[in-house]
């Protein structure tokens, strides 16, 4: 991919160096991410990343997140709780080496022992000692429909969790505040499942074949030409699988001699596509401005390595929202320096497509802000539109350009006709374009449930990271102990929930995420929530140390926010 085709893709000139004389503006710290903040007399404890946005008049709406700080004392006991892990785990390796104990993971066989290792048994040593004890939390089957209640095969283990056997039975009406159906079309009847029926019978349900040989529908182009206007771009592209949409594309899009500059929590997808691309790859903390305008600036003046050549391209990647944080990107300030360092802009909206926004539209819409500011917009529609795949909108120009080089566009198969069916119908509900208003009640359902459920747990006493408009809720949990138990234990209570530890997370950030749908009544919330309170005073999880805010008396000045 030459400077000069790369170029033309994405409005803006060619990264280029600059004399500006302008200083950089400091970020300060403030203790909730809040850029409109209550009085001196609200006090909580110390909280972590709460970097204040550079400029008030970028944001149109008070913006407000959280990341208490780790109580000291639940930190030292859970790197304790993971150094015995860790010294039990290397005793039962002694013991399985000497067959003392039974091994039920792969092994190089004796005759092969001068080879190169197959299997490496120090990096399996978590998987080994650690995720076995915990891991009936996870791939637990469903046998209905995902939506608010779902059923789960009920199974058992008579060997530690390394396997499992089905007892016939079926749990029933388990609450799901896990899966990501955020606006609730993840289902069986209605409007969207007999349209994709009606698809099913016209079209079959496999293609075939590929988009640029005998896989092109009419169903496919309606879809992009329907995501394009949704969006407000001049084309888009749909892709049958989101994770490729990003792995795929990316290195379409930048090669050697160009750089990324990636957020250090983004997504596996995005990652893997910025190392396939060959770009040069510099990582930023997660959502702070200050950090990325350093190596904006960084990038300018020093240029590529050793030669100290302008880079042909710099590329800024971002997500909406942050699946493992249910923190939102600052995108106001990111376009802002986008702008000025002549920079383009790679927005994830995977999780907020649907999800944000008093449209629907995303994290562009939920700021207000211009769809031809970013440069290419991604999503998927995995989450909020109850399918599969993904999408890119932005130019004509760059759309034909992926449609020629993009890995997954050439070798794919196409997507499946109900699965277009599926979004097509969900995303004219969306727009209002079925002629009733079931789209704009599912989005304000959607947003009600939020900021209700983020309430409750926080006055119930729990940490919880991310923005006050995320429907994605990380709930701490920190111990390695309590991962499982709070898992299983909430499966008891009929509550399916979904637990992350290390290394999806860091060590001592352990959590439960749930995931809040439009589906969901405020019966179900409300039993939801008061089985989390019962098992979070069981395990002792109301780790959190803050205060409740006294009543607002007036928006205060951004000087007043920042602190040494």
């Amino acid at each position: 991919m030459t400077e000069s085709s790369a170029n033309k893709l994405l409005n803006g000139d060619a990264c280029h160096r600059t004399s500006s004389g302008k200083k950089t503006s400091k970020n300060g710290f403030v203790k909730n991410h809040c850029l409109f903040q209550q009085p001196h007399k609200y006090r909580r404890p110390r909280e972590k990343n709460q970097n204040v946005p550079h400029n008030s008049s970028l944001y149109k709406k008070p913006y407000m997140e959280s990341f208490e700080e780790t109580p000291l004392l639940v930190a030292v006991l859970t790197y304790m709780g993971y150094g015995i892990l860790t010294i039990f785990g290397y005793l039962r390796d002694f013991l399985r080496h000497w067959n003392i104990e039974k091994c039920h993971v792969a092994r190089e066989r004796v005759e092969q022992k001068d080879f190169v290792p197959l299997y490496q048994d120090f990096e399996n040593f978590y998987t080994r000692n650690l995720y076995m004890r915990i891991r009936d939390n996870w791939n637990r089957p469903i046998c209905s429909v995902p939506g608010a209640k779902m059923a789960l095969v009920e199974r058992v283990s008579h060997d530690y969790n390394w396997t499992f056997q089905h007892t016939g039975k079926v749990v029933q009406d388990v609450i799901n505040m896990g899966s990501y159906n955020y606006l609730g079309f993840a289902e069986n009847t209605g409007a969207c499942a007999d349209a994709a029926i009606e698809a099913t019978q016209k079209y079959g349900v496999g293609v075939g074949s590929t988009r640029c040989e005998m896989g092109n529908l009419d169903i496919h182009e309606e879809l992009e030409q329907l995501v394009a206007r949704f969006l407000g771009v001049e084309s888009s592209m749909a892709f049958g699988m989101g994770f490729a949409t990003n792995s795929m594309n990316i290195p379409a899009l930048t090669g050697k001699g160009c750089l990324i500059l990636s957020d250090e929590l983004n997504h596996a997808s995005l990652v893997l596509g910025a190392r396939l691309s060959g770009s040069t790859i510099r990582v930023f903390k997660h959502n702070n401005m200050q950090s990325l305008e350093k190596l904006l600036r960084d990038a300018i003046v020093h240029g590529q390595p050793r030669t100290h050549r302008p880079w042909k391209k710099i590329l800024i990647v971002v997500e909406g929202i942050y699946s493992m944080e249910g923190s939102i990107v600052r995108l106001p300030e990111v376009i802002a320096l986008k702008k000025r360092y002549k920079a383009y802009l790679y927005l994830d909206e995977a999780h907020s497509i649907g999800a944000l926004g008093p449209n629907g539209k995303g994290v562009v819409d939920y700021f207000g802000l211009d769809p031809k500011d970013v440069d290419i917009m991604m999503g998927t529609f995995t989450k909020s539109f109850g399918a599969a795949g993904g999408y890119i909108g932005g130019k004509k120009e760059l759309i034909d350009y992926l449609r020629r080089h993009s890995h997954s566009a050439l070798y794919a198969t196409s997507m499946s006709s109900p699965v277009a069916q599926q979004i097509i119908t969900s995303m004219k509900i969306i727009m209002g374009e079925d002629g009733t208003t079931l789209g704009a009640d599912r989005l304000r359902q959607l947003s009600e449930n939020t900021n209700y459920f983020r309430r409750k747990l926080r006055d119930m006493g729990f940490i919880i990271y991310g923005n006050d408009d995320s429907p994605v809720v990380p709930m701490m949990l920190y111990m390695p102990a309590k991962i499982g138990a709070f898992g299983r234990e909430m499966l008891k209570r009929n509550i399916g929930t979904v637990v992350v530890g290390f290394p999806a997370t860091p060590i001592i950030e352990s959590r439960a995420r749930f995931c809040v749908s439009a589906a969901h009544t405020r019966e179900m919330l409300d039993t939801a929530l008061e089985a989390i309170s019962e098992v979070g005073d069981l395990l002792q999880l109301k780790y959190s140390r803050r205060e409740l805010p006294l009543p607002s008396l007036g928006w205060m000045s951004e000087e007043s926010l920042l602190q040494d």
